[in-house]
C-alpha cells in the first residue's frame, strides 16, 4: 500500500529542508505525484509533463509485485479536494476519527465526488486515525468503534500515547485488540 496526502506537518518539513509550499500548490503537487504513480504502474512508461513535475520517463524497476498494482491510500478529509482525489485516485481512504457523525458526513461527501466520476464508493476502503487515547474509556471507544463499523470503517490506527509506548502497546493488546476484533468488520 502507498500512503499519500498533501503534508501538512509543516515541523516535519522543517526538520528535513524540504519546501513546505501554500495548501493550493501541495494539492497540485498531490495530484500529479497521483498521475506519475499510475503511470509508473501501468504499461505506458513514456514521458510525463505535469506543471510541477516533469519527467522523460515514468519506469518503475522492479515493478510492484501486487497485481494489477499496490493499492493507494488517500489520507485526509477535505471535502473540496482531498476527497475528490481519494474518488478520483485511491482505493483506501484515512479520516480523523473525529465523530461518528463527521466521518458518515465525510462518507457523504465522497460519495458524491465518487458519482461525478462515475466511481462506486463501496470500491474505497475506510479507514480512521484515532487521535485520543482508547485506554482512558475503554468501553466508550469500543462503542464508538462499533458506531465506524457500522458506517463501514474497516480498520483504525491508535497512536501510542504517553512516555512508555510499549506499556501502552500491552495495554491495547489486552484490554482493547482482543474486544477490537470481535466487532463488524474493523482490524486493529
Amino acid at each position: 500500500m502507498l500512503g499519500i496526502g498533501a503534508a501538512w506537518y509543516e515541523r516535519e518539513h522543517l526538520g528535513l529542508g524540504v519546501p513546505f509550499p501554500p495548501i493550493s500548490e501541495r494539492f497540485e503537487r498531490l495530484e500529479e505525484a497521483l498521475q506519475i504513480i499510475e503511470q509508473m504502474w501501468s504499461a505506458d512508461d513514456g514521458p510525463y509533463d505535469g506543471r510541477h513535475y516533469q519527467l522523460a520517463e515514468t519506469i518503475c524497476v522492479p515493478a510492484p509485485i501486487q497485481q494489477p498494482r499496490p493499492s493507494i491510500l488517500i489520507g485526509g478529509g477535505g471535502e473540496r479536494k482531498t476527497l475528490r482525489l481519494v474518488a478520483k485516485y485511491a482505493d483506501t481512504c484515512n479520516l480523523i476519527a473525529s465523530s461518528p457523525e463527521q466521518v458518515a458526513h465525510k462518507l457523504d461527501v465522497l460519495g458524491s465526488h465518487c458519482a461525478n466520476v462515475g466511481r462506486d464508493p463501496s470500491e474505497i476502503q475506510t479507514t480512521l486515525m484515532s487521535l485520543e487515547d482508547p485506554l482512558t474509556d475503554v468501553d466508550a471507544f469500543l462503542t464508538q468503534m462499533e458506531r465506524y463499523a457500522a458506517l463501514g470503517v474497516s480498520l483504525i490506527e491508535i497512536v501510542p500515547m504517553g512516555d512508555d509506548p510499549v506499556a501502552f502497546a500491552e495495554r491495547l493488546a489486552t484490554e482493547i485488540i482482543p474486544k477490537l476484533s470481535s466487532i463488524g468488520g474493523v482490524r486493529p
